[in-house]
């Protein structure tokens, strides 16, 4: 007896064509995301270069900070205390005021600390003034006259006194020191002092300044 062979139902035909199309558009989405993120990202990284960019050309340009300057505009003879080519009398008061300014080139504000200002006669101190701390605007001139009175005792002290009165002219030399900060935004600044050497004759007569020279130097 022959047995009948046994015949299995086909399986389902794939739809290949619809399973490439679906690949495909998968594919083409995620090309399509990866594409914009990277656009995005390199938008971004351009933006921050520019920034960058832009931050550098102010520091180095406008955001620059200069160092200040320190002048001494001029010193007026308020009572030097010789009369006639004579000497002074131990306690005769005798002063000097020195109008001084400081020149902010910058464009943030320079603030100062107390400014000292020593005066000499050939080497030795014969006068100290301070002045109070304050601020020069930016790109502004702060001006302050500092009245410095002399002792007299160490002035009568020093032997060559008789003969530079006898020609007329003492030979005084200052020396000023401002120190202070210059600070833009919160991460831009710098700490200066700004100092000065001058010298100077004093005519006795004339009670006037004559020959002044000032020599300036920044410290950071």
């Amino acid at each position: 007896m022959v047995e009948k062979e046994q015949v299995r139902p086909l399986a389902p035909a794939i739809d290949q064509h619809h399973t490439s199309s679906d690949d495909e558009e998968s594919v083409f989405k995620k090309t399509t995301s990866r594409r914009k993120y990277i656009r995005w990202c390199s938008f971004i990284a351009a933006l921050m270069i520019l920034l960058a960019v832009v931050i550098v050309i102010l520091i180095f340009t406008i955001f620059k900070i200069k160092d200040p300057e320190i002048k001494m505009n001029g010193v007026k003879v308020n009572n030097l205390g010789f009369m006639n080519g004579t000497i002074p009398q131990p306690g005769t008061n005798m002063s000097l005021t020195a109008d001084i300014s400081v020149k902010n080139p910058n464009y943030a504000s320079f603030r100062y600390q107390n400014t000292t200002t020593s005066l000499y006669y050939r080497e030795v101190v014969i006068g100290v003034a301070r002045g109070p701390p304050g601020q020069s605007k930016a790109r502004r001139t702060a001006r302050m006259n500092i009245t410095m009175d002399i002792m007299v005792d160490t002035l009568l002290g020093n032997p060559n006194l008789q003969s530079d009165i006898s020609r007329g002219s003492l030979g005084l030399s200052s020396y000023t020191r401002v120190g202070g900060r210059v600070k833009f935004l919160t991460f831009i600044k710098r700490h200066v002092t700004v100092t000065m050497n001058c010298t100077m004759k004093v005519n006795i007569i004339s009670r006037t300044i004559e020959d002044q020279k000032c020599k300036r130097k920044v410290k950071l």
